[in-house]
């Protein structure tokens, strides 16, 4: 079964859909890069700040969501593609863009996984690939 609502996705990785998660997963549903903590506090002004980070830790910790670390300095959040499990077989790239700061997850281009020394696991990579977007190019 394809979930089609969102609170079905949400029900499919069995988190209740409370009234701030069915806003916050719209809010992800329809942006197309990742975003910083500040950036959806703005977006829900009117809201709980401890009610909308434990949405998140909370989508995080059920692989609705995940985080990037795009070398400046603040964690941003990114919703995952259907059928994600945040394994090392789902890590992505990321680009940075310079000019609008702008993060997208280039899904499509899959991290390969190496070899580790004995005693060594890969549980995350952090790839990211800096440079200027389509937008900020013109």
């Amino acid at each position: 079964m394809i979930p089609q609502t969102i609170e079905e996705k949400l029900l499919l990785k069995k988190v209740k859909p409370t009234a701030m998660r069915l806003m916050v997963m719209e809010f992800f549903e329809k942006t197309k890069t990742a975003v910083s903590l500040r950036q959806v506090e703005d977006h829900f002004d009117y809201s709980d700040m401890t009610t909308l980070y434990r949405t998140l830790n909370t989508f995080v910790e059920n692989k609705i969501l995940h985080t990037i670390e795009d070398g400046t300095g603040v964690k941003k959040y990114a919703k995952c593609i259907q059928g994600c499990e945040c394994t090392v077989d789902d890590l992505h790239y990321h680009f940075h863009c310079i000019k609008c700061e702008e993060t997208i997850c280039l899904i499509e281009k899959k991290v390969k996984t190496f070899e580790l020394p004995d005693g060594f696991e890969m549980l995350e990579a952090n790839m990211v690939v800096k440079g200027t977007c389509l937008n900020c190019r013109h």
